[in-house]
């Protein structure tokens, strides 16, 4: 029983830690996020843990919590999307792809719209605009209200006219 305890406090802490978050209250939600690793470690709270560091542009602290949430729990897709995302943005498109088609793959992975999105963006960064477009489309396929990969998609289809 108490270990179903640990559990609900650690998962409440990373449910407040995300709700300091959305009102930008970002060193409030790191403090909840490591509390909750603190009691218990899960690939969760590293990953949220990571999400707020990037927030405030400690990316390479990101990453690392990304690895960390994978070592954890390995289908939990949300960290190897985020951490696809991260490497994105230092140009590391292979090692990037990697780890989105990971995400994709994921057996826990409620965003994977995401995953596809995030895969589709590094095609239309390196000219491969149709190979980009499939992606988007993916994205849309799964959640068909994602305004950003609509967007998307009707840029790059605009780009191919």
């Amino acid at each position: 029983m108490q270990e179903n305890s640990k559990y609900a406090e650690a998962f409440e802490l990373i449910r407040s830690g995300y709700q300091e978050q959305k009102r930008g209250r970002i060193k409030q939600a790191i403090r909840k996020y490591r509390a909750s690793i603190r009691l218990l470690p899960t690939a969760e709270a590293h990953t949220y843990l990571g999400w707020a560091y990037s927030l405030v542009g400690k990316f390479d602290r990101a990453i690392k919590e990304c690895y960390k949430a994978i070592d954890i729990d390995e289908e939990y897709g949300n960290s190897y999307n985020d951490l696809g995302y991260y490497l994105t943005l230092f140009k590391r498109y292979e090692e990037a792809l990697e780890w989105l088609h990971k995400a994709v793959a994921a057996p826990r992975f409620s965003e994977r719209h995401w995953a596809y999105y995030n895969i589709g963006r590094i095609y239309e960064l390196q000219g491969a605009w149709d190979v980009a477009l499939k992606f988007y489309f993916q994205s849309i396929k799964i959640h068909p209200d994602f305004i950003t990969g609509v967007e998307s998609a009707l840029r790059v289809q605009g780009m191919l006219n």
